[in-house]
C-alpha cells in the first residue's frame, strides 16, 4: 500500500476578504527538480552575490525598526530552515509561523543583525556565535505591529540544540527548502485591503503569498521574505 501524503496546511486564521482571486504561480515554476533542492553551500555562493539591500522609503508613522533571523543549516546535502509558531496570546500575529526575531534595543544591540541575534537568542536558545551572518534582504513594512522589518540570512555549522522560551514561542521546528519550493507548497491570492485591516498596505489586488507545509501555513510578514529569498536562489540575484 503507498503511504499517504502529510496533510498540507495548518489552523492559522487566515482573515481573507471575500473579493479574493488566485495569484501568480511561483516564481521558480517549471525549473527542473534538480535546481530545487538547494545545499548550504548553494545558499553561501547566492547570498555572496546579493546586491545591498533594498529599503522602502518613508516610513509608517510611528514605525519601529526590526530584524529577523532566517538561519539555516544543512541535513543530508539539503538546506533546512528554521522556523517558529507564536503563541494565540500574543498582541499580533497571533498564531503565525515566523522566523526568530523582533525589535531593535538600543542599549544592548550594536545594529539590526545584532537584534536579530539576540531575539533568536531569546526566543529559541541560539547562541549568536553559532551564527554566521551571511546576507541582509530587502527590508519590508509590518503595519499591525509597526515595524520596519530587516531580515539576516545565518548558517550554522549544523543541527542546533534549541531551548525556546514558551513566552514567545509554541513550537519551533525546521522544514527543507526543497520542500517549499515543490510543487503545490507556494500559493499567492490577490486581496483587496481596507487601511488599517491587514499587515500590509491597503490597495487592490494586493498579492497574498502562502506556502503550505505539512501541519502549517506560512503567510504574512514571513511569507513575503521567503519569495523574496528563494526568488534569489532558484533564478539568481
Amino acid at each position: 500500500m503507498v503511504p499517504s501524503r502529510r496533510v498540507r496546511g495548518g489552523n492559522q486564521h487566515i482573515p481573507r476578504p471575500r473579493g479574493f482571486r488566485a495569484g501568480a504561480a511561483a516564481p521558480w515554476a517549471g525549473l527542473p527538480p534538480e535546481r530545487l533542492r538547494p545545499s548550504l553551500a548553494d545558499v553561501r555562493a547566492v547570498c555572496g552575490r546579493l546586491p545591498p539591500p533594498v529599503r522602502p522609503e518613508g516610513a509608517i508613522p510611528g514605525s519601529r525598526p526590526a530584524a529577523v533571523l532566517v538561519a539555516l543549516f544543512e541535513e543530508a546535502g539539503e538546506a533546512r530552515l528554521i522556523l517558529t509558531r507564536r503563541p494565540d496570546t500574543m498582541p499580533t500575529h497571533q498564531g503565525q509561523i515566523a522566523f526568530p526575531g523582533g525589535k531593535l534595543d538600543e542599549s544592548v544591540d550594536a545594529d539590526l543583525a545584532a537584534a536579530a541575534l539576540r531575539e533568536a537568542h531569546e526566543e529559541i536558545g541560539l547562541a549568536p556565535d553559532e551564527v554566521e551572518i551571511v546576507a541582509e534582504l530587502d527590508h519590508l513594512f509590518t503595519v499591525q505591529a509597526r515595524f520596519t522589518l530587516a531580515p539576516f540570512v545565518g548558517l550554522l555549522a549544523g543541527r542546533p540544540e534549541l531551548h525556546p522560551d514558551d513566552r514567545e514561542v509554541v513550537r519551533v521546528f525546521d522544514v527543507a527548502l526543497s520542500e517549499l519550493l515543490e510543487a503545490g507548497a507556494f500559493r499567492q491570492e490577490l486581496w483587496d485591503i481596507d487601511a488599517g485591516l491587514l499587515d500590509t498596505e491597503p490597495g487592490r489586488n494586493r498579492p497574498i503569498d502562502f506556502y503550505e507545509i505539512p501541519g502549517e501555513t506560512v503567510w504574512g510578514a514571513t511569507a513575503r521574505i521567503l519569495t523574496g529569498f528563494l526568488t534569489h536562489l532558484t533564478l539568481g540575484p
